[in-house]
């Protein structure tokens, strides 16, 4: 209301890195120009007022974090940016650092490995387990997905787990020997 010829670009929670990092692209990206930068007071305030404008059929542009709920909730529209590179990224950040943001480039936030690690002894101790381990895979669809579940239940994760297990069926049996994923599916059909 206070620039009604502006935009509204809803913005990560202040004082979290990603608001630094999103300052240096809202400059680049030009985005100053027509929006402004909201930042919610938390997590949840964000949430609302994503979920509040897609449910009333209203734009809404801003970041938001995956995977999460929302992703799994809503059909949400990824916006295009530069591919990351370490060059453009070293730029960014040391943007972050200098007393003034000129924003003389930008590109997407890298993608996030996760690993999973263990040391030796447990690996020799439980050969099975590593097994497990070096099978396991899955997406940040899934995990959204899996997360709305929770959300929309009230689920804790052994409940969120059963529930994985009974969709995923044809996914959680790459990561086990056929004899473990029988007794998975007896245990299943036990608690049913």
């Amino acid at each position: 209301p206070e620039a009604p010829g502006m935009g509204r670009f809803y913005d990560c929670i202040a004082g979290w890195e990603c608001e630094r990092v999103n300052e240096v692209k809202f400059i680049a990206y030009g985005l100053d120009e027509t929006y402004n930068r909201f930042l919610p007071g938390s997590g949840p305030a964000l949430a609302a007022s994503l979920v509040a404008a897609y449910e009333q059929g209203e734009p809404w542009v801003g970041y938001y974090w995956a995977p999460t709920w929302i992703f799994g909730q809503l059909d949400l529209t990824m916006l295009e940016e530069p591919e990351y590179s370490d060059d453009c990224w070293d730029a960014m950040m040391e943007e972050i650092g200098s007393e003034s943001i000129v924003g003389e480039q930008a590109c997407a936030y890298p993608s996030v490995t996760v690993n999973i690690g263990t040391n030796t002894d447990f690996i020799d101790q439980n050969p099975e387990v590593a097994e497990f381990l070096d099978n396991y895979e899955t997406t940040m669809d899934i995990t959204s997905e899996m997360l709305l579940y929770m959300q929309d239940n009230e689920a804790e994760a052994e409940e969120a787990a059963e529930h994985f297990l009974r969709e995923y069926e044809d996914l959680w049996t790459t990561w086990v020997p056929e004899d473990v994923a029988d007794r998975v599916r007896d245990s299943l059909s036990e608690s049913s």
